[in-house]
């Protein structure tokens, strides 16, 4: 019987794609078997953007789930890949569930961060593309595209950041289940990005959404 969540062979076997920038694509990536209990055991977040994960309720499968994507044997998977020795580096593990209109504006990411794995964990996406992660070629025209991943159950998406690593999601707000881990250059960048995110959900607190 299996008893991991996540499931290597599905990077193992991913499709390398170098243009416009290094990433893959798989899907199956979580164990059918636990599922259920994930989605049980997903936090009852009820503030919108991304949360570290000391910031939530880690139990049970989630938190099998966590340790699982924070490993080495997944660090190695994903490196062997992006042409990356991630796993020295430290991680940067954050959660999701309600995104807002304002959310997924295209972008690179910022040069403290080497790679970023994303695993989705919606039962269906049935819309116009909204909520939709896309591939893009540029910073201005979500349609300038090669690739389009739907965030359903045990889809994921990883890719080397870059200069030209844009990607982003057209605007959708309500409930978008996604768990990401970056890997970061250094142990200092991986503590200012958690400050900042804890004041980031702080005045979310105060003025709103």
């Amino acid at each position: 019987m299996n008893t991991n969540i996540i499931n290597l062979d599905v990077i193992r076997a991913a499709e390398v794609h170098t243009q416009p920038y290094r990433y893959i694509v798989g899907d199956g990536f979580l164990n059918e078997e636990k599922i259920p209990q994930l989605r049980q055991d997903f936090p009852k977040i009820e503030k919108p953007g991304f949360l570290t994960v000391e910031e939530v309720d880690q139990r049970g499968t989630f938190k099998q789930l966590i340790d699982e994507l924070e490993s080495s044997d997944m660090a190695e998977a994903l490196s062997s890949k992006l042409g990356l020795d991630l796993d020295p580096h430290p991680r940067l593990t954050t959660v999701r569930r309600l995104s807002q209109l304002k959310d997924g504006r295209i972008h690179t990411d910022s040069e403290s961060k080497l790679a970023t794995f994303l695993v989705y964990m919606n039962d269906a996406w049935n819309d116009d593309g909204a909520g939709r992660l896309r591939v893009l070629k540029g910073p201005d025209d979500f349609d300038s595209m090669t690739a389009e991943i739907p965030p359903v159950m045990g889809t994921c998406f990883g890719f080397r950041r870059a200069d030209n690593s844009w990607h982003g999601h057209k605007p959708f707000a309500g409930e978008r289940r996604v768990v990401q881990i970056t890997w970061l250059k250094d142990a200092a960048e991986l503590e200012r990005k958690k400050k900042r995110n804890t004041m980031a959900q702080f005045f979310k607190g105060i003025f709103g959404r």
